[in-house]
């Protein structure tokens, strides 16, 4: 379902993913995981289209992110780190805009909202502006704009941030549905005990490129168990850290 391929991505004076290969099957849920500046936000924004690489290709559901983007923003949902929400509308204006913008048709919006609401819990405020709520409820909202439109990928960055225990449960009850559903996930989070309870493989990132890929069905593949090998900040000293630990870390300069 997603295909990327000798995939590179420059800031002004640094690389921020290094030939980056991998592919998801259809149906998987993938847990992305790195320490901060490892390249995860930016993979997830190529991968969605809506930033080019230097070069390299990416394929989502066999379209090319670069020849036909706006094919690509159809077939997913994007729930990026800072929400993306339009603070003075109300949540449901909120969620109808998505859902227009994505080409539902205007006699299923409602029920959609209707649908999506529900699964979130959300109801009670869907006539309060955005910016008006708080970070969990704005992180839910964001959440349920991000599959109004019923997409067959979702990219997920950070999507427990802000929210509180029980918000969390219901978040990830309801990525295990969607993934069983047929959809595909990728997921970056900092939570990893969350991630283990729905995620079928993990993708570790780290200074741009992959390090691991592998499948989470085994006990062994646990993903607090699996060590990264990172540079810290000793000059030329490797130190292996636990993922649990690794993910903590910010890098000194």
């Amino acid at each position: 379902m997603i295909e990327v391929r000798a995939l590179r991505y420059d800031y002004p004076g640094r690389r921020a993913l290094d030939e980056v290969t991998f592919a998801l099957p259809e149906r998987s849920i993938t847990a992305l995981v790195g320490p901060n500046g490892a390249g995860k936000t930016t993979l997830l924004r190529c991968i969605a289209a809506l930033d080019e690489p230097y070069s390299g290709n990416i394929t989502v559901g066999g379209i090319d992110t670069q020849r036909s983007p706006r094919s690509v923003h159809r077939l997913t949902g994007f729930l990026p780190d800072h929400f993306g929400l339009y603070g003075e509308l109300t949540a449901r204006q909120c969620l109808v805009f998505a859902a227009r913008a994505h080409r539902v048709r205007a006699a299923e919006v409602d029920a959609r909202i209707e649908e999506i609401a529900a699964a979130f819990g959300i109801e009670s405020w869907l006539g309060r502006p955005a910016g008006s709520l708080s970070r969990g409820q704005r992180q839910r909202l964001a959440m349920a704009q991000a599959i109004v439109h019923r997409p067959r990928v979702l990219l997920l960055d950070e999507p427990a941030s802000g929210l509180d225990p029980e918000a969390r449960h219901t978040a990830a009850a309801l990525i295990r549905q969607l993934g069983a559903e047929g959809m595909t996930v990728l997921v970056s989070s900092h939570i990893l005990a969350e991630l283990e309870t729905y995620c079928s493989a993990m993708l570790v990132l780290s200074e741009g490129r992959v390090i691991e890929h592998r499948a989470l069905d085994a006990p062994s593949s646990k993903l607090r168990r699996i060590v990264v090998s990172l540079r810290v900040a000793a000059p030329e000293t490797d130190a292996r850290l636990p993922v649990s630990e690794a993910l903590s870390w910010r890098r000194r300069d």
